[in-house]
């Protein structure tokens, strides 16, 4: 199963949660399969989805899912060190790990030889990791999503691959207006 692929399988288990989508190539499939107001397509800052989806977690208490990718969280690592230690309950950051920086041509991250993500999340302090295969992600997010008492960092082994998506036809401020609305937030600009 790859990003699309998976992407897909989840629809289902992400209908009420605010979710930060990562940039590049995993927001404009999100976007082809179902595009919806509560989801935020990051078309910049490469990195810092799981961080923008952690401070949108900590500022009120709709549960939110932060969909990042291996190359991304290799590129902020130390975004699982303040997960681990600030995350509130209503938070979950679903690793898509396929071993490559997808949107770029898929040349490969560490994590396709000796780099474990879930041993790095451990490490920075992480205590509900979950790693999986791609095919058992959807009902572990829906596990990690009703469980109250608890925030979960799921990497999802997933195959590398791109499928042919055209852009968002969104710009950064209409996506942004339109999720600030979804969660009753006044723009001021």
């Amino acid at each position: 199963m790859n990003r699309f692929q998976l992407l897909k399988s989840i629809q289902k288990k992400i209908i009420n949660q605010l979710v930060i989508c990562n940039i590049g190539l995993p927001s404009q499939e999100l976007y082809k399969i179902n595009d919806k107001e509560n989801y935020f397509y990051m078309l910049g800052s490469m990195g810092l989805a799981s961080s923008i989806g952690l401070g949108l977690a900590i500022s009120q208490d709709n549960p939110v899912i932060s969909i990042d990718g291996d190359g991304s969280i290799l590129m902020n690592m130390n975004t699982l060190a303040t997960i681990a230690n600030r995350a509130p309950n209503n938070y979950t950051l679903l690793i898509l790990d396929n071993g490559s920086y997808g949107s770029t041509g898929d040349q490969k991250t560490f994590t396709s030889e000796l780099t474990s993500l879930k041993d790095v999340a451990i490490g920075a302090g992480c205590k509900n990791v979950i790693e999986c295969n791609a095919e058992d992600t959807a009902k572990k997010l829906e596990q990690a999503c009703a469980d109250k008492n608890k925030f979960y960092v799921i990497i999802s082994k997933i195959k590398p691959g791109n499928v042919d998506v055209e852009p968002i036809p969104l710009n950064p401020i209409s996506i942004r207006d339109r999720f600030r609305k979804f969660i009753g937030l006044v723009s001021y600009l």
